[in-house]
């Protein structure tokens, strides 16, 4: 699998303008009401995750959930990655 250029990663975040491309990763920030809420979104994104064995780099503190998306293996971001980060901005909305 090979990274995408960043024309068309510029093209495939228009699709995901909560989305930004900043240190070769596809970024996103997510703010919860609670604790709760906001682990409860982790594990219903790590189900996923797990389903396309393809994993984010993430963190939680309290209510907010920080999200980076990249392709380790292919040293930059996938398609992989907007698969992925198209599921997670599904799943925040429901």
């Amino acid at each position: 699998m090979k990274p995408l250029s960043q024309a068309e990663i510029t093209k495939q975040l228009q699709a995901l303008p909560d989305w930004t491309y900043q240190d070769q990763a596809l970024f996103r920030e997510f703010k919860f009401k609670d604790f709760f809420t906001a682990f409860s979104f982790m594990i219903t994104v790590a189900t996923e995750a797990e389903k396309l064995q393809h994993h984010p780099d993430w963190s939680n503190v309290y209510n907010q959930v920080s999200i980076k998306l990249s392709t380790h293996e292919a040293g930059g971001v996938t398609e992989k990655d907007f698969q992925l980060a198209m599921i997670i901005s599904r799943l925040a909305k429901a």
